[in-house]
């Protein structure tokens, strides 16, 4: 398992956007624009999406996942991961996605979350590889 260096955390706590690559079930790659976010206490990378969406299907058929994200700073740093998603959980994603909403659109709750047809659900993807570039 590899780490996050602590020196791009900060990635984590601005409005970086990420490429979440799954894999289909036919076997080919999958790649869609997220908010991403970090654990550091279980150092495992937060995805947030809804039970039914592709990701979220991809993921259970097959945990293996990348993380790519590129700081809007500097397009020169960045972190890859190739990791796995290790638990898919309900627990706190409304308040995760709500947090995220704050975070990357400026708003309290993330919009339509009463209309949404299926509960949320975080991704924790533990980092078994992890390359990184500081420009």
């Amino acid at each position: 398992m590899s780490s996050i260096p602590d020196a791009f955390h900060d990635l984590f706590d601005r409005e970086t956007f990420a490429h979440f690559a799954t894999v289909m079930p036919d076997g080919t790659p999958q790649v869609t624009p997220v908010w991403v976010d970090y654990d550091p206490e279980d150092d495992r990378v937060l995805v947030n999406t809804a039970r039914g969406r592709r990701k979220e299907r991809n993921v259970r058929n097959e945990p293996k996942v990348g993380v790519s994200m590129v700081d809007p700073d500097n397009p020169y740093r960045f972190v890859s991961v190739q990791g796995e998603v290790d638990e898919l959980t309900e627990e706190g994603a409304v308040e995760h996605i709500n947090e995220l909403a704050r975070r990357y659109m400026g708003v309290e709750e993330y919009p339509d979350l009463d209309e949404e047809a299926s509960p949320r659900v975080i991704l924790r993807i533990r980092p078994d590889d992890v390359a990184v570039g500081d420009g």
